[in-house]
């Protein structure tokens, strides 16, 4: 496994099938699709796509990436661009394709987290000290504003207890 000098690996999320990983790059904002091979534990790259969208030259600095558990869609998030990306994947290939964005109501999202029912995706957002709700269209992927939130100073993690 490897990826571009400088990318900067830093989460890694698995697919629900157990097949593909898909690698948060930090410092270059993307993220690199990987085939797994359980029997060797190997990753095989697929392919490599930008978390920003087409055009933006500013500074950014990507931070988290979560899959639905249905394994149709995953979301990364864009600091200094504010945004959350969607991507839809398809389960046989692995590939991701990007959907579009969504303003992650606030700035700095640090961090996702995606309710057990899988129709809610909250957005830690560090700078603006709050966490935001999004319901999460299950035909699109893509995120809307719920109108609710919680003021959380320097919030950097989304976590569920199910128990």
């Amino acid at each position: 496994m490897g990826t571009a000098a400088g990318a900067g690996p830093r989460h890694l999320a698995f697919h629900p099938n157990g097949r593909f990983a898909y690698l948060l790059n930090e410092l270059n904002s993307t993220m690199t699709v990987f085939e797994y091979d359980a029997a060797t534990g190997g990753l095989s790259e697929i392919e490599t796509l930008a978390t920003l969208p087409a055009g933006y030259d500013g500074d950014n600095y990507a931070a988290d990436v979560k899959v639905l558990s249905t394994g149709d869609f995953l979301y990364t998030t864009n600091r200094i661009h504010d945004s959350i990306a969607v991507f839809a994947i398809d389960a046989g290939t692995g590939r991701a394709t990007l959907v579009g964005h969504a303003g992650c109501g606030g700035s700095w999202p640090w961090n996702l987290g995606i309710d057990p029912s899988g129709r809610f995706l909250l957005s830690a957002n560090f700078e603006s000290g709050n966490v935001v709700v999004f319901e999460i269209d299950r035909a699109t992927g893509m995120l809307k504003q719920t109108g609710h939130e919680a003021a959380v100073a320097h919030a950097v993690n989304v976590a569920f207890w199910v128990g």
